[in-house]
């Protein structure tokens, strides 16, 4: 199992929460080897996600979803690059 974890600062949460279940979920879902995902919304300007895939090409391909979904949507107010940490899943 492969795991991304991807943290942005924003003065939107809300809204990002609102365009990630609108459009991102159903493109990640559609990924081979999707198991998972999840958002997070923090009561700051966090907005963090997990995306769990059974290959790290599903991984990987997600993180490249992301990225042109953070660009495509450049309306929405993200503050700083994304702090992924992603790897093997190595203990549950």
């Amino acid at each position: 199992m492969y795991v991304t974890i991807r943290r942005y600062r924003t003065n939107y949460p809300q809204e990002i929460t609102r365009l990630v279940n609108e459009t991102f979920v159903p493109r990640i879902k559609k990924i081979p080897g999707f198991v998972a995902y999840y958002g997070i919304e923090t009561k700051d300007t966090i907005w963090a996600s997990i995306s769990d895939f059974d290959t790290a090409d599903g991984a990987r391909e997600s993180d490249e979803l992301a990225s042109s979904f953070i660009q495509e949507k450049s309306w929405v107010e993200v503050l700083s690059a994304p702090e992924i940490t992603a790897g093997d899943v190595v203990a549950q």
